[in-house]
């Protein structure tokens, strides 16, 4: 039998201490977030993920533009704010008081998470809170351990530690979503207790603000939507007609925002690059012949979000399936899977299994492994009077529990540590020095354009304001985009490719300038800077093939060649 535990009277000041100590330690390590917020993208990871060469760029562009140019538009350019308009605005409001620098969009993104942390606390709570209602309304209720244990194995989290401080859509998109189950959280039909009308229509126009901000933050956020409709269903209490009754209000108001927003300012001004967004990823890599393989890559690459923590997520999700009433306890739980196979769903239809997509799903799981775990840790012992619930624990499964918990938390801050510890700076050093050496030629040579062509084009403009265009995707075709705005300079990743040397080689000559070591990916690893000189009318033109990878850049991940190998 297992030993009965101390009355809850004495254990509820022990537990509030451990949960103050628990936060403590996690505001310990949200703080080293904020380090180094120049600093490249750790080498050596386990997460090669091509969004730490573009996508800060990309997706902060219009903020960029509006601040360095005077208009975020480039016709014929990449312009996903015509589509995606929320983060570039809050990136606007920052650089509106810092200026444009990577810095500034980071510290964003790290306020970003620390909001997420908060959210997660309370989101936690509140359902801790309501399932102890329902479950021990006559006992004095256990303060929970599991928000700050979720709260903790997150801000630890190496995987969390390197993407939320990159300035791309995930972690906003994740802060929206936390937010909107939060506010489901505490909708309830008409004639459940009283409330001001003022309060009965603000949180469900709240409601209804959050989901238009999801979608126009990330478009894949309608992955999401389940998991905030078992919310609705379940604050409904499984009714239909009250189910209803609180998704109206929600509805118009989001309906109401995407229409204004797509009817007065995309169909008139930006369908085209509205439309491009979607055509450039509308693509799936499964069939019916590699659907297996597939969905096997995608559940074993979860393991990116940590080498513990994610078989103890898997085991939270096995155990709730196979315990239906923690369902019934904790209607979180569920809303939970839901967000992580609803994300997982999309990751395995577009097969293309970047690290970054796997943030959106890291966050729930993790959210699981503390809720499921607490909830089975002390379950209500069937032998207890209704009004004098009592707990039960299992020494074994309760020891091997803190055992995993500690040792994924202690796993965790020693690469985030690691990663803290160890900056590096190549990219950002090699965009300085590619700053230098065009604004130099440009004092030298005012009419020699200093705009940059590159895929990596915007990633520049954010850490050195120099104007850039992308050389990959946009409305107009390469060539076309190419003699419209006239670029000055090239700058590539190893190679010039095929495509880009049919683009630029009717109308320029390409000088090699610099090249700089950066990073560690094998393919991406030497940053190169081309003077684009006019080619001379009468010149042939000659086929070109594409330049193979000179010898010493043919490296594994993390043998990047030393710069006395290179030739500058």
């Amino acid at each position: 039998m297992s030993p009965e535990l101390p009355s809850p009277r004495l254990r509820i000041p022990v537990r509030t201490a451990v949960n103050v100590l628990l936060l403590a330690v996690s505001a310990v390590f949200l703080g080293l977030h904020a380090l180094h917020l120049d600093a490249d993208f750790p080498n050596h990871s386990p997460w090669m993920d091509w969004s730490k060469y573009t996508d800060e760029g990309w997706y902060g562009d219009a903020a960029i533009r509006h601040f360095q140019r005077g208009h975020w538009y480039v016709p014929g350019d990449f312009n996903p704010a015509a589509a995606l308009p929320v983060w570039p605005l809050l990136e606007a409001a920052v650089f509106h008081f810092t200026g444009v620098s990577a810095a500034a969009a980071r510290a964003l993104t790290v306020a970003t998470f620390a909001l997420i942390l908060v959210a997660v606390y309370f989101l936690i709570r509140r359902w801790d809170r309501l399932a102890s209602q329902e479950e021990n309304s006559n006992s004095p209720r256990l303060v929970s351990f599991s928000p700050a244990i979720a709260v903790l194995l997150l801000a630890v989290s190496p995987f969390c530690y390197v993407f939320t401080r990159m300035a791309i859509l995930e972690p906003f998109l994740i802060l929206l979503a936390l937010l909107a189950l939060l506010t489901a959280s505490y909708l309830r039909p008409e004639g459940q207790g009283s409330r001001p009308l003022t309060v009965r229509l603000l949180l469900p126009i709240l409601l209804g603000l959050l989901v238009p901000a999801m979608v126009l933050t990330k478009t894949t956020a309608v992955f999401l939507l389940p998991a905030l409709a078992w919310l609705l269903w379940v604050r409904a209490g499984y009714s239909v007609r009250s189910f209803v009754r609180l998704c109206v209000v929600p509805a118009i108001v989001t309906g109401a925002i995407w229409l204004t927003y797509y009817l007065a300012i995309v169909r008139p001004h930006f369908l085209l690059d509205y439309r491009y967004l979607f055509s450039a990823n509308a693509y799936t890599g499964i069939t019916a012949s590699t659907a297996l393989s597939i969905l096997g890559n995608t559940l074993a690459d979860g393991i990116w979000m940590g080498s513990l923590l994610f078989p103890l997520a898997l085991l939270a999700i096995l155990l709730a399936v196979l315990n239906p009433r923690l369902f019934r306890i904790n209607q979180l739980i569920p809303a939970l899977i839901l967000w992580a196979a609803g994300y997982a769903a999309f990751l395995a239809y577009h097969n293309n299994l970047q690290p970054r997509y796997y943030l959106v799903i890291a966050i729930p799981l993790t959210m699981l492994v503390p809720i499921v775990f607490e909830r089975l840790w002390q379950s209500p012992d069937p032998r207890a009077l209704h009004h004098e619930t009592q707990s039960q624990t299992h020494p074994i499964a309760a020891t091997a529990l803190v055992a995993a918990l500690l040792a994924t938390v202690l796993l965790d801050a020693r690469h985030t540590i690691r990663f803290v510890r160890s900056p590096e700076y190549t990219f950002a050093a090699a965009a300085t020095q590619i700053q230098k050496i065009i604004v130099a030629d440009h004092t030298r040579d005012p009419a020699h354009n200093p705009l940059v062509l590159s895929i990596s084009g915007s990633n520049l403009s954010l850490m050195t304001g120099l104007p850039s265009i992308c050389d990959d995707f946009g409305t107009l075709e390469l060539p076309d985009r190419v003699k419209v705005y006239k670029p000055g300079w090239f700058v590539t990743w190893n190679q010039v490719d095929d495509d880009k040397m049919d683009a630029l080689s009717p109308l320029y000559h390409l000088q090699r300038v610099a090249s700089f070591p950066v990073m560690d990916d094998p393919e991406r690893n030497l940053l190169i800077l081309y003077r684009l000189d006019p080619a001379a009318p009468d010149r042939p033109l000659t086929p070109h093939r594409r330049k193979p990878i000179p010898r010493p850049l043919q490296t594994k991940i993390g043998q990047q060649p030393s710069e006395t190998q290179l030739v500058h």
